[in-house]
C-alpha cells in the first residue's frame, strides 16, 4: 500500500464543503474517504467536483451524520446523497458505503451486495486502478487518544483543535497507472468484465477523454469477453457511447470500439465500411474517412459527433462502378484495371466507384440504429436529417430562393451543424477546411436565416383568412395559407400584408 500527504497545492484544491463533510464523520466516528474523479482531479491539479466518497458508516448512520444537509438515499447500493454549493454551484455530493459485492448473474448488477468492514475491500471490487485511489483524512491524534473508529467523540473540545491533513492511499498500483497513461482493471480483468459488462466500455471512455492507453492484459479480456456486451441494456451502452464520442479522442475511441470488437455489438453497420474503396479525391476506405472526419469534426456536441462518424454509412450498400466511357453500371469489380465488358474500354476500377444515393441509404440505416440504442424522437430526427442531406450542392447561380428552400428542408435548428459537418467530412477527405464556394454559401445561408421560414413567418394568418372571405375554420384556409407562404418562399417583398390580403381572395377563387 501506498500512501503520501497531500501537496499544499493539492490540498488547496479541496472544496470547504468536502473537508467539511468530512470532518463531520471523522467526529462521528467513522472513516471516510474522497474517491474516484475527484482523487483524478487533485492529481491533475483541478478541484474535485460533484465528489464520490466512501465510508463505513451504514446508510442509516450516514443519514444521521448528515441530518443538517437534507440527504436521501438509494438503499440498494448503500449510497446517500445531498446537494451542497460550492461556491455559486450546486452540486451533489454521494456517500456509499464500504461494500464487497457477490454473484453478477445479469453481468450487469451484483446479486448481493454486504457492507464491507474495510478500506480495502471496497477498494478491491472497484474497476479500474486510476479509480480505486482515495483520500482522507489523516490523524495521528486520534489513534494516540485511544479513539475507536465508528464511536462518537465526546470531546468536542479536542475534536475541533485537530489539525487535518489529507493522505492520499493507493492500494492497488493506480498512481503509478495514472503517471504511465494506462487504464487498468483492478485484478483480474476477465472477472471484473464479467461482474460489469459495462466496464469494457467504460475502459474505452476512459482512455479516449484522458489520452491513455489500456494496459494489455486489461484490453485483451476485453476482445474475450466482447459478446457480453450483448447482456446490457441498449440505454447503457448509449450512455457510455455518447460519452466517447463527447472525449477528448473520439476517433481513437471508436478505433478502440472496433479493434476489440464491441462495436459489432451495437453499431456492426459501420463495420460494412472497411476495405470499400473510394473514388475521386478519396485515398481512404469509407470507414477510414469516416473515423477521419470524426477525428476532424468541429462540434463538441456528441449528436453532430455521430452524425459525422456514420455520415457515409450507406456507401458499402450504394457502391457501383460505372465505365468512364460508355456509362454500364457494374456491381462488384476486383481488378486494380477493368476492361469495360461492353465497350472494351480499359480504366482504373477506382476510377469507376459510385456511392449514387448513399445518402438516403443512410439515412434509412441510421434511423434503425438510434432506434435500436433507444435515442429520443428529437435526437433521432437531427441525426437522420443530418446524415439525409450531407450531400448538399450548391452553385453560386443559386437563387436566394433555393437557399432557403435548402434552409426549410434541413431546418434552421440543423442547419448550422450541417455545414460542421460538411466541414468534418472535408477535412476527413484531406481538404482544406473551406473554399471560396462554401464561404460563399455559409455567408448566403447567414443572409437568408431570418427571412420568412414557416407558415407563422408570414404577415397574415388563419383570422385574417377567415374574415377576408366570410368562412369559419376548415381546409380552404390551409390551402390559402400554404399558397401564400409558397409565393413569400420564392419572393420575399411579397411578405406585406396588404399584398398578401388581396392574394386571399384570388387564390380562393382558383381553389
Amino acid at each position: 500500500m501506498y500512501t503520501r500527504l497531500l501537496l499544499p497545492d493539492e490540498k488547496s484544491l479541496l472544496p470547504t464543503p468536502l473537508k467539511g463533510v468530512m470532518k463531520e464523520y471523522l467526529e462521528a466516528g467513522f472513516e471516510i474517504y474522497l474517491v474516484g474523479g475527484g482523487v483524478r482531479n487533485l492529481i491533475m491539479g483541478r478541484v474535485p467536483e460533484n465528489c464520490d466518497l466512501t465510508t463505513n458508516a451504514t446508510p442509516e448512520q450516514s443519514l444521521e451524520v448528515l441530518k443538517m444537509h437534507s440527504p436521501f438515499y438509494n438503499n440498494d447500493f448503500g449510497t446517500v446523497s445531498y446537494n451542497v454549493m460550492v461556491g455559486e454551484k450546486e452540486e451533489l455530493y454521494e456517500i456509499t458505503t464500504f461494500r464487497s459485492e457477490k454473484e453478477y448473474s445479469d453481468y450487469r448488477r451484483p446479486d448481493n451486495v454486504s457492507w464491507g468492514q474495510t478500506l480495502e475491500e471496497d477498494v478491491t471490487r472497484r474497476d479500474f486502478t486510476i479509480n480505486a485511489m482515495v483520500v482522507g483524512i489523516k490523524n495521528e491524534k486520534n489513534k494516540l487518544s485511544g479513539w475507536i473508529p465508528g464511536q462518537a467523540r465526546n470531546d468536542k473540545s479536542e475534536s475541533d483543535s485537530i489539525k487535518q491533513e489529507f493522505e492520499l492511499i493507493d492500494m492497488v498500483g493506480g498512481l503509478e497507472d495514472f503517471e504511465k497513461g494506462l487504464i487498468r482493471a483492478v485484478g483480474e480483468p476477465r472477472i471484473r468484465f464479467n461482474e460489469d459488462a459495462l466496464r469494457m466500455l467504460r475502459a474505452i471512455r476512459f482512455a479516449a477523454k484522458m489520452g491513455f492507453v489500456i494496459e494489455e492484459k486489461t484490453l485483451a479480456a476485453i476482445s474475450e469477453r466482447a459478446e457480453l456486451l450483448e447482456k446490457i441494456s441498449k440505454e447503457r451502452i448509449r450512455e457510455e457511447f455518447m460519452k466517447i464520442l463527447g472525449s477528448n479522442y473520439p476517433a481513437d475511441g471508436m478505433r478502440m470500439l472496433i479493434s476489440t470488437g464491441l462495436i459489432n455489438h451495437f453499431m456492426p453497420e459501420i463495420m460494412e465500411g472497411k476495405g470499400i474503396i473510394q473514388g475521386g479525391h478519396h485515398k481512404l476506405t469509407a470507414l477510414e474517412h469516416m473515423l477521419e472526419a470524426l477525428q476532424e469534426c468541429p462540434s463538441p456536441d456528441p449528436i453532430i459527433r455521430l452524425a459525422t462518424l456514420v455520415h457515409d454509412i450507406g456507401k458499402p450498400r450504394s457502391q457501383r462502378f460505372k465505365c468512364r466511357k460508355c456509362g454500364k453500371m457494374y456491381r462488384d469489380l476486383s481488378d486494380d484495371l477493368t476492361t469495360c465488358a461492353n465497350c472494351g474500354f480499359m480504366q482504373p476500377t477506382r476510377g469507376m466507384v459510385t456511392f449514387y444515393g448513399h445518402e438516403v441509404i443512410g439515412a434509412k440505416m441510421v434511423k434503425e440504429i438510434v432506434e435500436r440504442l433507444k435515442f429520443s424522437r428529437k435526437e433521432i430526427d437531427k441525426i437522420v436529417t443530418l446524415v439525409r442531406w450531407h450531400m448538399f450542392a450548391y452553385q453560386p447561380e443559386m437563387t436566394d430562393a433555393a437557399i432557403r428552400r435548402l434552409i426549410r428542408k434541413v431546418g434552421k435548428e440543423n442547419i448550422s451543424d450541417l455545414v460542421l459537418l460538411r466541414i468534418a467530412d472535408r477535412k476527413g477527405s484531406g481538404a482544406k477546411t473551406t473554399s471560396w464556394r462554401f464561404m460563399e454559401l455559409q455567408k448566403r445561408i447567414g443572409e437568408q436565416l431570418f427571412e420568412p421560414m414557416e407558415i407563422n413567418d408570414i404577415v397574415v394568418n388563419g383570422l385574417d383568412v377567415m374574415e377576408v372571405l366570410n368562412v369559419k375554420p376548415g381546409p380552404i384556409i390551409g390551402k390559402v395559407l400554404k399558397e401564400l407562404f409558397d409565393e413569400v418562399l420564392e419572393d420575399t417583398s411579397k411578405n406585406n400584408r396588404e399584398y398578401l390580403l388581396k392574394r386571399i381572395v384570388d387564390i380562393s377563387q382558383v381553389n
